[in-house]
């Protein structure tokens, strides 16, 4: 691999990981995500992760565990092989997305919860729960209908490329 080419590649995985650390997740999650993105295999090991991000092993195990508990990648192992190997989850930008629903909804019933808490006093704090508690209520609307039209233009998609 030329080097410019070496250049663009941790230039990408460090925007990936500066994305994630933005987002209050760790930067090196993010760059083993970036990592795994584009890397040839599109399996790594913990040893193949840790020399191509110049991380330790420690870093990486642990931020690999996060990234399962996401359902962002998936941890397996290939025949006669001792080692360990991750990959991106299939479906799972999905999966994560599905939990922000329901996320979305928790944080709409804790605002209700809130409000009744309040009765009618304390206008104020009660004007920025409903407001909190209307854009969550329409959150917890739209975006299933988001994420239902996107899954049915993905399997069209799916369904055109086989």
């Amino acid at each position: 691999m030329s080097d410019e080419r070496q250049a663009e590649v941790k230039r990408f995985v460090e925007e990936v990981g500066i994305f994630f650390e933005e987002m209050s997740l760790p930067r090196m999650a993010g760059r083993i995500l970036g990592w795994l993105f584009i890397s040839d295999p599109p399996h790594q090991s913990i040893d193949e992760l840790a020399e191509a991000l110049m991380a330790s092993k420690g870093s990486i195990s642990t931020m690999t565990r996060l990234l399962i508990q996401f359902n962002l990648i998936e941890r397996f192992s290939l025949p006669g092989i001792r080692h360990n190997y991750f990959r991106i989850l299939p479906e799972g930008w999905h999966q994560l997305a599905r939990q922000r629903a329901n996320q979305i909804k928790g944080m709409r019933q804790i605002c209700d919860r809130g409000l009744e808490l309040l009765g009618d006093k304390a206008q104020l704090n009660r004007q920025y729960l409903e407001e909190m508690r209307d854009m969550y209520a329409f959150f917890e609307q739209e975006f299933p209908v988001l994420l239902d039209r996107w899954e049915q233009g993905h399997k069209r998609n799916e369904s055109r490329v086989r």
